[in-house]
């Protein structure tokens, strides 16, 4: 475990405050899902969990074939598809349509991939303004943060703390009241939404026969953060496919379920290109941002393809005891709880954070709650036996360059070479076969061992080359 990581969860467990905010709220949320999930409320609700698992798991097994014809049907609607392998490259698009605009201020709504992709500080670093306008979003930009909570990402926040948030960075009064700080960031926030030259969103999911994307809220910031500007633009990860309208129906029943304990989240926008010449609002220019950033990766293995299937509801989260224990801030990466520390190392690898899927009780909880059926304690104890093979290359690794750096020193000391000669010699005698199976470590030193396996070396002579030629 790295000091960072262990200084993170030493001070989460240290402070008392943060541990009931933590608690709390996840408890709220988790209770609020059992409710909803229940028999007797959604009997079909397991059913609904493995037609999701099969719908996913057919997308992403033919994911070529549905980014292809959703490519396809957004420019039929007037909309334009960029690839982006990283980060990098979804900056530099953004800047310079930007740039080509005159664009100053960008607006978004809530995207984890935008927040994995560091895509505001990219392009803050190049005098462009974005805005964040959830107000969870909102409150840990102004902070300085990282997401705490795939859903909440301020979950960690009281009140107070909002409060003095607000008073020392937008100059308002100190107001603790909810109603009232929620009043002070909107009106804040719409001059934004008026201002606005670019909005940018996310998308939950991706529809591959209409090329519509799907955006799911409760506070209808995505509706203005996209329709107000007159370019928008959707960062989306090419795992959000799925390949029909009728399949939205399976998912939405159990995302807001899932998420928040809603039976249906506020607002759910299908937005399918730019404004047509009939209608009043909406952009000038449409563009769906498809990102890869390590996700073509994961195809390669079926078993960690099911990573892939993650719908970003985080209830997994607030199941998990580990979680509700040493919280989001603790994890390396902007994705915490279990599907964190399964994430998180595939698409960074293990080497990130070695510790990482450790961090588990494995007592299941986070795969009996995850609406797609991801099988994350299986892949926790995948990534175990990874992080232990690493360690075990690096050990033989160091071993055999210490067993280099000998022999060089050896054999560039011509009198310590004869006599370790002298030495193999009476140890191995010319009639002992075999010798070299017998040698301590050896057949368990990495490089040597299958070598050794089926071959040996003929035992050394009795006299060296060197004491036959002063004997001539």
């Amino acid at each position: 475990m790295s000091a960072e990581f262990q200084q993170h969860i030493h001070d989460t467990l240290a402070d008392g405050r943060l541990q009931s905010a933590v608690y709390t709220s996840t408890g709220r949320l988790k209770e609020g899902r059992s409710a909803v999930v229940a028999h007797d409320v959604l009997p079909d609700y397991q059913e609904l969990r493995t037609q999701a698992n099969a719908i996913k798991k057919h997308a992403i097994e033919n994911l070529d074939h549905y980014l292809e014809e959703f490519e396809r049907n957004v420019e039929a609607h007037g909309g334009r598809v960029v690839w982006c392998k990283d980060g990098s490259e979804v900056a530099d698009f953004v800047l310079e349509l930007a740039k080509e605009r005159g664009a100053r201020l960008i607006v978004k709504s809530k995207s984890m991939l935008t927040e994995e992709i560091d895509l505001n500080e990219r392009l803050e670093r190049h005098g462009l303004e974005s805005v964040e306008t959830d107000l969870g979003e909102y409150i840990i930009q102004l902070a300085h943060e990282r997401p705490y909570h795939i859903v909440a990402p301020a979950l960690h926040k009281t009140r107070e703390q909002v409060a003095d948030l607000f008073t020392a960075r937008l100059h308002v009064p100190h107001e603790t009241v909810i109603e009232k700080q929620t009043a002070t960031a909107r009106a804040v926030l719409r001059e934004k939404f008026l201002a606005a030259d670019i909005g940018i969103s996310g998308a939950n999911f991706l529809v591959a026969d209409s090329g519509a994307i799907v955006l799911v809220e409760n506070e209808g910031n995505a509706r203005l953060a996209t329709s107000a500007p007159k370019i928008h633009i959707a960062i989306a990860g090419i795992e959000k496919i799925v390949p029909r309208a009728q399949d939205l129906a399976t998912f939405l029943k159990l995302l807001a379920r899932s998420a928040t304990g809603q039976l249906l989240s506020v607002y759910t926008s299908f937005l399918s290109g730019p404004r047509r010449p009939d209608e009043i609002d909406g952009p000038e220019e449409f563009y769906v941002v498809l990102v890869d950033n390590g996700r073509t990766r994961l195809l390669q293995e079926r078993e960690k393809r099911q990573s892939l299937y993650c719908i970003r509801c985080g209830a997994c989260l607030n199941a998990c005891p580990v979680y509700r224990k040493i919280g989001g801030h603790s994890f390396p990466w902007v994705y915490s709880g279990p599907i964190g520390a399964i994430l998180t190392p595939q698409f960074l690898g293990v080497q990130r954070e070695p510790a990482l899927p450790f961090a588990s009780s494995l007592c299941g909880a986070c795969a009996e709650v995850c609406p797609v059926k991801i099988d994350i304690p299986k892949a926790l104890l995948d990534l175990r036996c990874e992080v232990k093979k690493a360690e075990m290359r690096e050990k033989q690794n160091r071993l055999e360059k210490l067993a280099f750096r000998v022999f060089a020193w050896v054999m560039s000391h011509p009198r310590i070479y004869e006599m370790a000669g002298r030495m193999a010699g009476s140890a191995f005698p010319e009639e002992n076969a075999g010798w070299l199976r017998r040698v301590p470590g050896l057949m368990n030193f990495g490089p040597m061992r299958a070598w050794a396996d089926q071959r040996d070396l003929p035992p050394p002579p009795a006299r060296s080359f060197r004491e036959m030629w002063r004997r001539r």
